[in-house]
């Protein structure tokens, strides 16, 4: 784990699910996942949308911050359907699903209405790759 995201973690997990910097304000999720390759315990810190009605479900983005490639975690999370996600102060084991088509389009939209940087990455991946949008669901 980078630095980077070690820091954001302790941060995180401090303040019971805030953080400042460049995310102060923005929902803040701690996402669980097992490398399909090592098998190691991995947490990534990301930015998500609540669902607009349901509070069991959250929405994470592959953006990679508008890299050419899809994150690891992204294949992880695909590949074992599963996961677990530190929201607050909770922990709670979740179900993956890829949203595509015009679902994925009006929930990364609505990000990216939100959180600008989100229009930035999907302009530099524009033609290489689609970022994907995941549903994550209270197991």
């Amino acid at each position: 784990m980078s630095d980077w995201n070690a820091k954001i973690i302790d941060e995180f997990r401090a303040n019971e699910g805030r953080v400042g910097g460049p995310f102060e304000g923005a929902p803040m999720v701690l996402v669980h996942n097992r490398g399909r390759k090592t098998g190691r315990e991995l947490v990534i810190p990301l930015m998500y949308l609540p669902h607009e009605t349901d509070a069991d479900v959250i929405y994470i983005f592959a953006s990679k911050a508008g890299a050419p490639e899809h994150p690891d975690w992204y294949h992880n999370l695909i590949s074992a359907g599963k996961g677990a996600v530190e929201v607050g102060t909770e922990t709670y084991d979740v179900t993956v699903r890829e949203i595509t088509g015009d679902e994925r389009d009006r929930i990364y939209a609505e990000q990216a209405r939100r959180y600008p940087g989100f229009a930035e990455y999907e302009q530099k991946t524009a033609g290489i790759r689609t970022i994907p949008v995941l549903e994550l669901t209270r197991a």
